[in-house]
Order: C-alpha cells, then structure tokens, then sequence
C-alpha cells in the first residue's frame, strides 16, 4: 500500500470545544492512533490545567506527543513537525488513517504546510531577551514586540510569549520584521489532510468554558500550579489557568479573582483560535455530530 493511499483526520477548533472526545471516536472507529496538536499538553509536568486526556481516555486509544516534553525543555513548532512527522510514518505501518487533534494553530500550520526558515540568532541576543522576559515579565516583551515589529504584532499569538521572544530576535538580529521570513512556501506531503474544525455558538462554548474551569478547580488546579511555584517563569508556564493561579498564590488577587480571569482568558484565546483557523483554507466546519455525518458521506475507505 503506497503512502499515498494514506490519510490524516485533523480535529481544530477552539478550546473546551470537544476536539478529544471527537478523535478518540474517530480513532476507534478507523483502529488508529492519535497524536496531540496542543502545545502544552506535550509536557509532562502539566496535566489539569491544560485539559490534557484523562487515564482513561489515554487507555482507550494511543496518543502521541502526550506527556511526551518537560516543561524544560525548547519544544517548537519545528520540532513538533518533526515529531508529527515521525508519529504519522509508524502509524502508517498500521493503519490506512492517522487522526491529530489540537487547537494549536501553528502547529497544524507546521504539520500541513511546513515552516519557512528563519535566521540564525546569536545566543547572546536571545540570552539578553530571555533574562529581560523573566525579570520584566510578559508586559514588557508585549510592549517590545509591539514598538519593534508592529507588523507582525497586528497578527501574533500576544499571549504566547516563546512567539514573541522569537520575533523580538529576529528583529534585533537582522533588522527586518518576523513576517519578512514568511514566504508562505507550502511543503507538500505524501498523504491526504482533511481538516475538520468544531464550531459551536459562543454561549455554548462559553458555557463549555466556564464549566470546564470549575471542575479543573474540583479535580486540584490549584494545587497542581502549586507544585510548579518555582518554576512560574518558564515559557511553558505562561498559560492560561496557570499564571492566574500563580498570582492568586502569590496574594496578588483573591482565587475567586483568579478563577474568573481564567475564564475570561480562555474565552479570548478561543477567540483567537478560531481567528486563526478561519485563515486556513480547506476546513470542513460543524459540529461533532455534523463532522461525523461528513466522515460517513466521504470517506470511503473506512
């Protein structure tokens, strides 16, 4: 069987959307393997908070770039194609489908299109940025990234501060914008992508939220974030339903506070993940029910 017989289901759409429950019935359904498009849930320090599978869900099906990365280590958007990449090739070996799930929009980016090049960077530069970010926080890298390349700040993940650093050396380092290295070249791959993204009505999702926080808090949130005080400046840390956390445990709002701001947080970073997806051309958009419909209808080799 010639890989290009191959196929990869992708599930996107926005967070707390059901992407998990819907690859696990796709993966049942085609006997294959899962691998994870969410760039936290790769690391394995991380676990309420990121919303990442539960023991059970693990057992039901394999997933791939689960647990996979400490938080400790510089895992990328290059380095997550390599990986998907790899995952895909073994799970090939036995089935026909590969089903990724995740809302990580680079990463999808990275693992259907491929990724431009960008310059190398003295370690001097990068070091200097770094230490900045840790003593002057997210603010500051927000504030630099905006006055130094404006142009890629209109478009950029502004709560993601890995991708901020990165522009923010680019810039320092060559003068030029982040987006100048942006040439959009698409790698073609040796297997079919389909691409289905969840969408749901905001007050449903938002609802989907809300609930999903309040139970992270009933399954140990807080004492999960705890546990990682001492490493609160990471770049993995910068996430949602951690920071918050971080400053509630430092006395700087009261946990009430601090769970509301998760709340809203995570609805606008689901704001910007459909922002982003709805770019990306080429995806079918429903509800899980509807997608599942669409599976039944297209794919006939199943």
């Amino acid at each position: 069987m010639s890989k290009k017989q191959h196929t990869v289901i992708i599930i996107t759409g926005p967070t707390a959307s059901g992407k998990t429950a819907l690859a696990i019935q796709l993966a049942q359904r085609f006997n294959t393997e899962i691998i994870s498009a969410d760039s936290r849930q790769c690391y394995k320090e991380l676990n309420i908070g990121v919303a990442k599978p539960s023991a059970k869900e693990l057992q039901l099906v394999k997933h791939h770039f689960i647990s996979s990365h400490s938080i400790h280590d510089n895992v990328t958007a290059q380095v997550f194609e390599t990986y998907a990449l790899n995952a895909v090739d073994k799970i090939f070996q036995k089935s026909r489908v590969a089903v990724m799930a995740g809302g990580t929009g680079l990463y999808v980016k990275a693992f259907c299109e491929g990724l431009d090049e960008m310059p190398a960077i003295d370690p001097i530069v990068r070091s200097k940025i770094q230490n900045a970010y840790e003593i002057k926080g997210l603010s500051w890298l927000q504030h630099e990234v905006q006055s130094q390349d404006p142009l890629f700040w209109s478009q950029a993940e502004q709560q993601n501060p890995q991708r901020l650093m990165r522009a923010l050396e680019v810039k320092l380092a060559t003068g030029k914008s982040f987006t100048d290295f942006r040439r959009g070249n698409k790698k073609d791959r040796d297997f079919n992508i389909i691409t289905l993204g969840i969408q749901l009505p905001k007050d449903v999702l938002y609802s989907y939220i809300n609930t999903r926080t309040d139970q992270m808090l009933k399954e140990g949130l807080i004492d999960e974030v705890a546990s990682l005080l001492s490493w609160q400046n990471v770049n993995a840390l910068q996430t949602v339903g951690y920071k918050e956390i971080f400053a509630a445990l430092k006395n700087e709002m009261p946990v009430s506070g601090a769970v509301e701001k998760i709340k809203q947080n995570t609805r606008h970073y689901a704001k910007r993940q459909l922002t982003w997806f709805r770019k990306m051309d080429g995806i079918i958009w429903g509800n899980s029910d509807e997608l599942l419909s669409w599976i039944d209808e297209n794919l006939a080799f199943q």
